[in-house]
């Protein structure tokens, strides 16, 4: 390879994203890396029917969560005011992409190579008094662009301290930034919790194996689904002959368009096929299994590949809930403890103004079960009507903004207090001493005078 092929390949590989395999730096796409690891570049992991599903689905539900902007106070949680740092996160992180696409490539970079970095452009604001670092827009670095750099000696700024060089992979240039600079995103498979490890370079013989599979099947198919055989015949072949036999019988006899077509076979000769059947080698069942054992590395669930033998809409539901527990609860902790230590300002921390992912998206049900849900909660003085209205994407009602509670609903100090004989308030006139009370006779008497009164006057205009 001369000088030109080299620079020309170097070119294109920085142009599709793949850094340069020199300077003591391996990354997970060098050659010599995979070369060391047993995996050739002629398969790809991505084009693995499982691995790409498992990454598709948790990058996906990662993205499909909004983050909303909270503050936790003396009365309670509730969502704070936007702010420009936030509205980066739930509006719009950077000129280019919108949330649901920037934390889907975040996500995507992590599971395929174990680690994720975002980098947070920053710009000093200068004010009278000082001023203050304002965080303009975030971008996703390219995982395999990334080197972590550990300063031992404390050359750039104190020993023990994480640098993370990024390497253009257009212009080739290269950049250093600090860890208060670059948010990381890490797998569960770290031996050292500084960086992580991908899926594809733990399980890289299982995944392997699922995509010499597929090439098997894909070879299959291209032979039009037919087996090898054996061609007898008597006498003597030199190889000459013995390969343009071989080749006029694979050009008559192969391929999905020679289905069905008679093959001729030479007068003093006999074909015989092999009878070889994929369900004798359990060829199915073997890859079946290997696709759970991808899934499980992963933390999906068999329904969410498509494997629905053990599983019914009964318990989708818990199946989801499980997938929440078991995968997810452990990405979203990661994601808002980096997030809310890098992008929260200390004053700020201290007021309680935290993100969180809003997971509740992950367990929308049916209509009929959301109505049953909110009337529950409005009869139940947990959440307002208009609360519940705007889950439903309804305008507020007027009198919603208030709590509504079951008037025959009293707290346990109280029970009871309806049966029992109500204490007279102060200044009340017990019926059992009016009898005893000064001026009472007196004044039944006028009360029977003006009786006697009004029935004569009635008794007249009777008459007349």
């Amino acid at each position: 390879m001369n000088l030109f092929q080299r620079l020309a390949g170097r070119f294109v590989n920085r142009f599709r994203g793949a850094p340069r395999d020199s300077g003591g730096i391996r990354t997970l796409n060098s050659p010599s890396f995979l070369e060391s690891m047993g995996i050739g570049r002629r398969r790809k992991t991505v084009s693995e029917v499982t691995y790409f599903t498992c990454l598709k689905m948790l990058s996906e539900t990662l993205a499909k969560m909004p983050i909303k902007y909270y503050q936790r106070t003396e009365k309670g949680i509730s969502e704070a005011e936007q702010t420009d740092i936030s509205r980066l996160l739930t509006k719009r992180p950077n000129s280019l992409t919108t949330p649901t696409v920037f934390w889907n490539a975040v996500e995507m970079n992590r599971n395929h190579y174990g680690n994720a970095y975002v980098y947070m452009r920053k710009k000093f604001i200068r004010k009278r008094y000082g001023g203050e670092l304002k965080i303009l827009d975030l971008w996703v670095m390219q995982s395999n662009c990334v080197q972590v750099v550990v300063d031992d000696a404390g050359i750039f700024a104190g020993a023990g301290r994480l640098w993370y060089v990024y390497t253009d992979p257009i212009c080739g240039r290269q950049y250093v930034f600090g860890t208060d600079e670059v948010m990381h995103f890490k797998t569960s498979f770290s031996f050292d919790g500084i960086t992580g490890l991908p899926v594809q370079q733990i399980l890289k013989d299982t995944v392997n194996g699922a995509s010499a599979s597929q090439d098997f099947m894909n070879s299959m198919y291209e032979t039009g689904l037919t087996a090898k055989a054996t061609l007898e015949y008597t006498g003597e072949l030199n190889d000459k002959v013995r390969e343009a036999l071989r080749k006029s019988f694979e050009d008559f006899g192969s391929g999905a368009k020679n289905m069905g077509r008679v093959l001729p076979v030479p007068l003093g000769m006999k074909l015989t096929p092999l009878n070889i059947k994929m369900t004798d080698s359990q060829f199915f069942e073997l890859k079946k299994y290997t696709a759970l054992q991808i899934a499980a590395a992963f933390g999906v669930k068999p329904n969410q590949i498509n494997d629905y033998s053990k599983s019914s809409y009964a318990n989708s539901e818990m199946q989801q809930l499980s997938f929440y527990v078991d995968t997810e609860l452990f990405i979203i902790k990661q994601y808002e403890e980096e997030i809310n230590f890098k992008m929260v300002p200390e004053e700020d921390q201290e007021k309680g103004f935290y993100y969180k992912f809003n997971e509740k998206v992950l367990f929308r049900t049916d209509s009929r079960t959301q109505m049953e849900y909110l009337r529950n909660g409005v009869g139940g003085s947990i959440i307002k009507p208009n609360e519940a209205r705007r889950k439903l994407d309804m305008p507020d009602a007027e009198g919603g903004d208030e709590l509504l509670a079951n008037g025959s609903i009293v707290p346990l100090t109280m029970a009871g207090a309806a049966y029992q004989k109500a204490e007279a308030p102060e200044g009340a006139i017990d019926p059992g001493q009016q009898e005893d009370m000064p001026g009472m006779e007196q004044k039944e008497a006028e009360n029977a005078e003006e009786g006697g009164e009004q029935q004569d006057e009635e008794e007249e205009l009777d008459g007349s």
